[in-house]
């Protein structure tokens, strides 16, 4: 069964994206306008973090509204420390000086990190500053455990191509493996992929991503391969094969929030239990040891002028649509955007100013994939924003972790935590929480 996905998005996680009342969305036949140009993983319309990681071009402004997306840097990247993490609030698009950014609130837990999910949060995702456009990716990681928890270690692509190893607290002997074509939800591209406990112990999963195969492995077993000429759609005339430049992102969500869709609370063992034994510290956890990526070659019908960016030059999105350049983007402040990106910069003193309230930061935790019912709701739980300085104290026999800054702006491990989705206030200078309804976008992989 294929249905196209409403909400533009994410890698594993439900995902709530927190906008104002009155923001522009953008989709299928609808753009964002120009003063909000960005069209972000929810569907919704902003300028400063909507214009970076999860940027859809298909829908935005202009070609040039999203930045050029880092390229692919090689590296065993051992995430140990929040040194490299930058909140989704601060990161600005430069992936030199950093190599994650975050949303929600993981923590620092023996030599590793912990992605943690509190009741009245939508959990913690890690996504990669840097693009992989073919390569072969590795996490070594534990899942998480109970009903309506998912934890994922995904690709996603700015357009919605997206590779997938997806697991379900209820099932911690199995992984769901999964893959998508530009947002479009194909049920039977899953496959369930056996492993040994994913809870207590670690495991090295990878995708091995080619221009003509894929391969999902799991401690070096070849578990699952596809052949991209396996894929062709005859209705659209195309491959249905992941081909653009992705994002890595990894992530801990509630696919069991009672607002959440009948099919995504069932396809994750039910309604998520914020007293289970599962949960330690007041959260549910999962851990992050270490990410390795070995970039591959672009393919021989990428527009090279460079090294440093993908940069689209087609709506259709396709990897003969993709241009490779040193045009590197970086903001000058959460006003600007890819069309503008001076707007607001503190060394830009002729630079306009907004003359409006405008959505700067997207709320809520992209890492869900492209789960998606086909329906929208509105949800009581806020995201979970994120903030420094925090400790949890182990009372429990569990993992007693601290965090250092790595959350996202105004996180709180409770029911009370603010949204994380911003806006900028002209003349006022600082951030606040978008006091407004949350759009849910259940995003994931398959359905059993």
């Amino acid at each position: 069964m294929v249905r196209r996905a409403l909400s533009a998005a994410l890698a594993v996680a439900a995902v709530f994206g927190l906008a104002s009342a009155d923001a522009p969305t953008c989709g299928e036949g609808s753009k964002c306008p120009q003063d909000t140009p960005c069209c972000s993983a929810y569907n919704q319309c902003g300028v400063g973090a909507f214009c970076l990681g999860g940027c859809d071009p298909k829908y935005s402004h202009s070609l040039d509204s999203c930045y050029h997306a880092p390229s692919c840097k090689s590296g065993d990247f051992q995430l140990k420390t929040l040194d490299d993490v930058q909140t989704i609030d601060k990161y600005l698009g430069d992936a030199s000086s950093i190599n994650w950014v975050s949303q929600g609130k993981p923590v620092v837990y023996e030599d590793s990190l912990l992605l943690t999910m509190a009741e009245g949060t939508v959990g913690t995702l890690l996504s990669s500053t840097h693009y992989v456009w073919y390569g072969k990716i590795c996490a070594k990681m534990t899942s998480s455990q109970g009903k309506g928890v998912v934890t994922a270690f995904i690709m996603m692509s700015d357009v919605k191509d997206e590779i997938d190893f997806e697991f379900i607290g209820v099932d911690i002997g199995n992984v769901q493996s999964n893959f998508y074509s530009q947002g479009v939800t194909v049920y039977t591209n899953s496959a369930n992929l056996t492993v040994g406990n994913t809870v207590e112990n670690v495991h090295e999963y990878c995708v091995d991503w080619q221009e003509d195969t894929l391969t999902w492995s799991i401690d070096g077993d070849e578990m699952r391969s596809l052949k991209r000429s396996d894929t062709w759609n005859s209705t659209s005339k195309q491959f249905d094969y992941p081909q653009t430049p992705s994002r890595i992102m990894l992530s801990l969500w509630p696919a069991g929030l009672p607002s959440n869709a009948k099919g995504t609370i069932e396809w994750a063992g039910g309604e998520i239990d914020w007293n289970s034994q599962y949960m330690q510290n007041g959260y549910y956890y999962a851990m992050v040891k270490e990410v390795s990526v070995e970039c591959y070659d672009a393919p021989p019908m990428a527009i090279n002028k460079g090294s440093k960016a993908y940069q689209y030059t087609d709506i259709a999105a396709t990897n003969n649509t993709v241009e490779i350049n040193d045009d590197l983007v970086i903001l000058g402040s959460l006003y600007a955007t890819g069309e503008e990106p001076d707007l607001g910069a503190t060394t830009a003193s002729n630079a306009p100013k907004p003359t409006k309230s405008v959505d700067t930061v997207p709320g809520g935790n992209p890492g869900g994939g492209n789960r998606n019912e086909d329906s929208q709701s509105s949800a009581a739980a806020n995201n979970g924003g994120g903030g420094g300085g925090a400790t949890a104290t182990n009372s429990a026999g569990g993992p007693a972790a601290t965090s250092n800054g790595g959350g996202s702006n105004g996180f709180q491990q409770g029911p009370s935590n603010q949204g994380s989705g911003t806006s900028l206030e002209p003349g006022l200078g600082k951030l606040s929480g978008s006091a407004l309804a949350i759009v849910v976008a259940v995003l994931g992989l398959l359905v059993l």
